[in-house]
């Protein structure tokens, strides 16, 4: 399955939950992120905290979402957008047929530089929460609006 992490800045939630989601599902889900006003680099306490989680951090970068309409794009069976519902940010909205799920979580950047160590934590812990509801649901057997039920369920 295909997944595609959006956020507005793409530097942050969104890259954390691209490498979960593609690290943590065994094989069985491929997840890329964008945004649609990329920071242009991913923050540093995203990539700190997911080399201490053990996962891959070469090659990570912020990029636009309009990477992902070209002809040549992945398709995306699900886009699942993570940008925080009540931090007043912009949320982009993907156009076409992929499902969709907003599983909003508040801005771990937005936090102070003290803060932000905690902030970029409890992040993590939301959106691995997440994941794990999804891996442990069998996704890739279920019809698309039975997934699409689950999908919203996972992100309340």
């Amino acid at each position: 399955m295909n997944i595609l992490v959006l956020c507005t800045g793409n530097s942050a939630r969104s890259i954390l939950l691209e490498q979960i989601l593609t690290h943590r599902s065994g094989g069985r889900i491929k997840a890329w992120s964008a945004g649609s006003k990329p920071a242009g680099k991913v923050h540093p306490q995203s990539i700190a905290l997911l080399a201490k989680k053990g996962f891959p951090t070469d090659g990570l970068t912020s990029q636009s979402w309009d990477d992902y309409a070209k002809p040549d794009a992945p398709l995306m069976h699900a886009v699942i957008t993570v940008c925080g519902s009540a931090a007043g940010e912009e949320c982009p909205y993907w156009p076409g047929t992929p499902l969709r799920a907003h599983w909003g979580v508040d801005d771990p950047a937005a936090a102070s530089a003290a803060d932000q160590p905690a902030a970029f934590a409890t992040a993590y812990d939301l959106l691995e929460a997440r994941a794990k509801q999804l891996l442990a649901i069998p996704f890739e057997k279920m019809p698309p609006a039975e997934l699409q039920k689950e999908l919203d369920r996972i992100g309340r």
